[in-house]
């Protein structure tokens, strides 16, 4: 029997780090033909509105429309394809998108002042964003998930508009996408995709208002244009190929070990998938599960392609060194599939999610757990978080001062005004300073 084709790695082999570096590597989303392809389509969008939107979606999405109106999803077609949902479908959506706000509910920060003893009051006002927009892939990436995940957390928030892009090839939109989208209670939704559907968000056409942020995935073309809007519109972040690293003791079953591993290489060609572990038997048990259960999965190509690239089985010394490994990778999926993983918690400090336990499959997560899914990928859990209310609220600083205040901070201000050779600013805050009587 062939065994399934991954990476099989020693972390005491000489060349261990150079091999796991050219494993994880990523390069950038883009490339030059796509650049060039982007800053066309987002000058031409600038430039000519609702009739670039017209001929991209044409040209790309394989549709003949005439009118921009053609692009408006209207809410009664959201309302039928709800209506119309299997009602197994139905009750998971809603039951997800209950748990999804009910968690993200705890993320809210509220507004925060106190006074000095001299009446001076300082604090924090938070306010949610205005509009935002969300990005959801169509065709054969087609996710109910990317609505609620993405949508909810704004509800939460507080945010006014929820304006939805997503693309139609040949005219044909996924009905689940559309109900999430009910459930969502998405204000505005538009069948646009790629570069064009970030350009209209971040710029405005006569159809498309211009968001103040904009999130969700989307392919190189989309990844790009967001990059290139960024500073007009604020930005989720851009995201690269799935991840799961899993740190396993030897005692989980290897058939739940290779199907999570699967879970993720499923996504696309260049998802990764790496388990780590310190016992030599259990890898070759996971190893042979693989190789069982591969032939039952209907994306099994992709699967394969991605094992082959960049997924790994490693053995490591120890459980200490799993967790070093792991807090370098910073990984977007993080399994600790141990013993008592609440022990394992304090040593964790990079990872996007961290999912405890034997029965705590990353899948849960994707969908109905409750956290949200959209996460910081390629090592960036290292400085970013999952996305959240927070990203869609805004703190501005609350300055109040009394006169006893203005005079006291005046004389400190002068002098560090006076320091940086700025005298407009120390004669403003002198103009206020009490003067003795």
């Amino acid at each position: 029997m062939k065994l399934c084709e991954i990476n099989l790695l020693n972390s005491t082999d000489r060349n261990f780090t150079s091999k796991l570096d050219h494993l994880t590597a990523w390069q950038s989303v883009s490339d030059v033909e796509v650049e060039s392809v982007v800053d066309e389509i987002i000058f031409e969008v600038r430039k000519r509105g609702d009739l670039a939107l017209l001929d991209y979606t044409n040209r790309y999405d394989s549709r003949t429309c005439k009118y921009a109106e053609q692009l408006i999803v209207h809410q009664d077609q959201l309302d039928i394809a709800l209506d119309a949902l299997d009602d197994d479908l139905r009750t998971s959506l809603e039951k997800a998108a209950m748990r999804i706000s009910d968690y993200h509910k705890h993320q809210l920060e509220k507004s925060w002042q106190f006074t000095e003893a001299n009446g001076t009051s300082l604090g924090q006002k938070i306010t949610a964003i205005e509009r935002i927009g969300i990005y959801v892939p169509g065709g054969k990436a087609s996710y109910p998930s990317t609505v609620l995940m993405n949508a909810l957390p704004a509800r939460v928030a507080g945010v006014d508009e929820v304006i939805m892009a997503v693309p139609a090839p040949q005219g044909v939109l996924n009905p689940s996408v559309l109900a999430a989208a009910a459930i969502a209670e998405i204000d505005k939704v538009f069948t646009i995709g790629g570069a064009q559907a970030i350009a209209a968000l971040a710029y405005g056409t006569d159809l498309v208002p211009k968001v103040d942020k904009i999130v969700g995935p989307g392919n190189s073309y989309v990844a790009t244009a967001k990059r290139k809007v960024f500073g007009t519109v604020g930005l989720d972040m851009v995201a690269g190929p799935s991840e799961i690293l899993i740190i396993c003791d030897g005692r989980t079953d290897p058939d739940w070990i290779a199907m999570d591993l699967f879970s993720q290489a499923e996504h696309d060609e260049d998802a990764q998938s790496i388990l780590l572990a310190w016992d030599d038997d259990f890898l070759s048990a996971v190893h042979l599960s693989m190789t069982k259960l591969l032939p039952d999965m209907e994306r099994r190509e992709t699967i394969c392609k991605a094992l082959r690239t960049r997924g790994a089985l490693i053995r490591v010394k120890d459980d200490s060194e799993a967790v070093n490994l792991s807090n370098l990778l910073a990984p977007e999926h993080l399994e600790l599939s141990v013993e008592n993983p609440k022990e394992w918690l304090p040593r964790i400090r990079n990872a996007g999610a961290i999912f405890m336990g034997r029965h705590t499959s990353e899948v849960l997560g994707d969908y109905c757990a409750g956290p949200n899914h959209v996460l910081p990928t390629s090592a960036t859990a290292r400085f970013s978080s999952p996305l959240g209310v927070y990203d869609f609220q805004k703190r501005s600083s609350i300055i109040h001062c009394s006169t006893r205040g203005a005079s006291d901070l005046g004389q400190i201000a002068s002098v560090l005004a006076k320091s940086e050779s700025l005298a407009a600013h120390a004669r403003a805050a002198e103009l206020r300073i009490e003067q003795d009587k």
